[in-house]
């Protein structure tokens, strides 16, 4: 019955799409994209969004729901892309079906997703081939930054095209940083979430010793937040259950970001470590242990579950 009042949902407002003139396109409407149209739906927009889950679509008001990608995107002058690896991207963007073909001349295409340089290159040159500007606008801040809309973007490709979308960005989010050419975005989402899966890992094994010594996880946490252990995950992204009040750990591992991400991500900085050369022991360490973790059939839970699987308690509900 639900599948098929998602479906009624989409159908009858297939021919609102088609008519809108609504400038914004969104495809994706997952943990992150869906949180994100909220918050440009709060900033007067109206953008026209598609995901491959029709239920997606009903989650998100105040937006236009489309049938199609290419519905979404036909006549958009701005259009997002927040898609879980680099080869949907590929597939979505540059596929038989790709939306590139329907994307307008001079309108900007920007890719959220989390994806590596190479492939945001790769888009990038496509699009230019098309008269397209592309920027690769990665984020950080995670579903609680999406969420209360202050997540901070990163952006490679060209500088004027950064300044111009800059304020629909900040709808979204509190920081934009201008990190260089295509593909520079990438880089330093992938450096930054190496940090965040090596300090997940350190921050669980700290609690999961201290806990298991007698200590009390409270006293533990408010000593490490005053001290040289303190770090976002420590703050507010605790891997402890009921350590901190909106931390997934709170939620049963639930929502946020999922191991499969992390280790999808971790992934990455090590393929592009490789190509340069560079040495990266922990983040090839954490890689491995979320790798495992996933196995475990963990791969959906939110990625501070990793306290968890130290402590000998595997969960997957």
């Amino acid at each position: 019955m639900f599948v098929r009042s998602v479906k009624a949902f989409v159908k009858i407002n297939k021919n609102v799409c088609a008519r809108s003139n609504s400038n914004i396109a969104f495809i994706g409407l997952g943990q992150m994209g869906s949180r994100m149209v909220n918050n440009l739906v709060k900033h007067g927009q109206k953008p026209r969004v598609y995901d491959v889950v029709p239920a997606a679509l009903a989650s998100v008001n105040g937006a236009i729901p489309c049938s199609s990608a290419e519905e979404a995107v036909d006549g958009a002058n701005v259009i997002f892309t927040m898609l879980p690896t680099g080869q949907v991207v590929k597939n979505t963007v540059l596929g038989e079906k790709g939306i590139l073909r329907k994307i307008s001349k001079n309108a900007l295409l920007l890719d959220s997703s989390t994806i590596g340089p190479q492939i945001a290159r790769e888009v990038f040159e496509a699009a230019k081939a098309k008269n397209i500007r592309f920027l690769d606008t990665p984020v950080s801040g995670g579903v609680l930054g999406a969420e209360a809309g202050t997540l901070c973007f990163m952006v490679g490709g060209l500088e004027k095209d950064c300044k111009e979308v800059e304020p629909i960005l900040l709808h979204m989010g509190a920081r934009v940083f201008y990190c260089g050419e295509s593909g520079a975005g990438q880089i330093t989402k992938l450096c930054n979430n190496l940090i965040f899966g090596v300090t997940m890992v350190g921050t669980a094994e700290a609690m999961n010793l201290g806990i298991k010594l007698g200590l009390d996880s409270k006293v533990l946490t408010d000593v490490i937040n005053v001290s040289t252990g303190r770090s976002f995950t420590s703050e507010l992204y605790h891997p402890v259950p009921g350590t901190r009040e909106n931390a997934p750990a709170t939620k049963n591992y639930d929502g946020g970001f999922s191991v499969e991400l992390i280790a999808k991500d971790l992934g990455l900085a090590s393929e592009a470590a490789l190509s340069i050369n560079a040495p990266v022991f922990l983040a090839s360490a954490s890689h491995q242990l979320f790798r495992t973790m996933n196995t475990y059939g963990l791969g959906k839970k939110d990625f501070s579950v990793i306290y968890k699987f130290l402590e000998g308690v595997v969960n997957k509900n």
